[in-house]
């Protein structure tokens, strides 16, 4: 049995070391669990998969659902400064107490029945053993078990990593959509576009509808689509849109919505992504109708901290937690668009799994000085290994190094002018620490 006095901080330690590997994709473990549990969902689902703008379309989706008057569950990843942000109910994180009781359960049913009144030493005896999750595995359960618990009327699951094998994989969406493909966790999913395709579309379900949010169509999502019976709509083919002036159009399959305001969200891309979950809607408009005040009212308010999120102020910062090639594109479209300024500094650090020198690459021409620095974080690259790969990526600017993001962040405070910008990204770590330094500047009564 789970130790119910143990905290949420004690839960995230105990299953973040409960399992030998970090990353094992893989269903068969997690469906055990999820039956154990019973995690039968009768309310619809959405499973949002793709490379970059899966936090877009799923923050979208659920502040439209939320103000058409749906209580909606959310489950994201990673977050940026606390677990909380991952579960959301509401629009509200979930609590400690509702997170540790929905972890204790799957705790307990990781456990067969016949070991249940066994000490844990003696598991694994006599032919039967326990389920070992990984900790995305045991927060995907999680996150359902509070959904279930709390009566949710819609759940919107963002996809960790890949999603054929991917944990969220386990439950059947009602509509699935893959955003994007671009080259990322090569690792695990292949080297080649059509590959990383072929395990994102692995979200798609016979006789639903599957929603792919861009123009450039791998052979392997269609594929895909065709083998299992869904209804591909994909953007530029069964729904697109306009941009008019200070507003935009959007034509689905069977709605047409015009005058809408841009989304909160700042970006060249978020009308690709807010298409893509207007283009949800419609394939849902059966199960969860949704009025065009409603669509109006979520895309003037959503938020997604990390996503080319300006913090005024002078200099201004501008966060974004682009991590690979085409989401730093789009992070250099966004500057560009920008009002011209003095200088851009970029605190910039990375994972060293990560394409590096093709972040740089695409950030060419946009960044005056580069403030780099490590990542202490086992898979984090330290500030020589991505000060080499700015040199061989041609990088314009000067090159400084620091130990940690927040040395580089200190020294780039000490050094901008008003006229300056900042730009930090590269990672969620590095954004996550870029917000812990905000508060504490703002806590010491100095200028940011």
């Amino acid at each position: 049995m789970a130790d119910s006095k143990r905290t949420l901080e004690d839960w995230l330690a105990h299953i973040e070391t409960g399992h030998p590997k970090v990353i094992e994709l893989g269903l068969e473990r997690v469906a055990v669990v999820k039956q154990r549990l019973g995690l039968n969902p009768e309310f619809p689902v959405v499973i949002v998969g793709g490379t970059n703008g899966k936090g877009s379309v799923c923050a979208m989706l659920e502040h439209i659902l939320h103000m058409a008057g749906y209580r909606v569950g959310c489950y994201t990843s990673p977050h940026l400064l606390h677990y909380n942000e991952r579960v959301r109910i509401g629009l509200r994180q979930a609590s400690d107490v509702m997170l540790c009781d929905a972890f204790a359960r799957v705790e307990q049913a990781c456990v067969p029945p016949s070991l249940q009144e066994l000490d844990l030493e003696k598991q694994g005896r006599g032919g039967a053993t326990a389920v070992s999750l990984t900790y995305f595995e045991y927060g995907t359960l999680a996150a359902m078990q509070c959904f279930m618990d709390q009566g949710v009327e819609v759940a919107i699951l963002e996809v960790g990593l890949g999603g054929r094998l991917d944990a969220v994989n386990v439950f059947d969406p009602d509509c699935a959509v893959v955003t994007s493909i671009d080259l990322d966790h090569m690792e695990f999913l292949g080297d080649t576009r059509e590959q990383i395709a072929f395990e994102k579309a692995g979200i798609f379900r016979s006789g639903k509808v599957a929603v792919f949010g861009d123009t450039d169509v791998p052979h392997a999502v269609r594929a895909q689509a065709r083998a299992v019976g869904a209804e591909l709509w994909c953007l530029g083919e069964q729904y697109r849109f306009s941009e008019a002036d200070r507003q935009w159009n959007f034509q689905g399959v069977s709605n047409v919505r015009n005058a809408l305001p841009y989304p909160a969200l700042r970006g060249a891309f978020q009308l690709h992504n807010a298409s893509a979950a207007l283009a949800v809607l419609d394939g849902l408009r059966e199960k969860l109708p949704v009025s065009m005040a409603a669509i109006r009212r979520g895309l003037a308010e959503v938020t997604l901290p990390g996503r080319f999120q300006v913090l005024p102020g002078k200099p201004p910062w501008i966060l974004d937690v682009a991590h690979n090639p085409q989401a730093a594109r789009a992070l250099s479209r966004n500057l560009a668009a920008m009002p011209p300024c003095r200088k851009t500094f970029a605190v910039f650090a990375m994972l060293k799994d990560k394409d590096m020198a093709g972040v740089v690459r695409a950030l060419n021409g946009q960044v005056d000085v580069w403030m780099v620095a490590g990542i202490a974080a086992q898979r984090g690259a330290t500030a020589l290994e991505l000060a080499r790969e700015l040199r061989a990526a041609g990088a314009d600017g000067a090159v400084r190094t620091f130990a940690t993001i927040n040395d580089a962040l200190l020294c780039t405070c000490n050094e901008v002018d008003e006229n300056d910008r900042i730009i930090i990204f590269g990672s969620f770590y590095t954004v996550a620490e870029a917000m812990r330094a905000q508060s504490a500047l703002r806590l010491d009564g100095a200028e940011i």
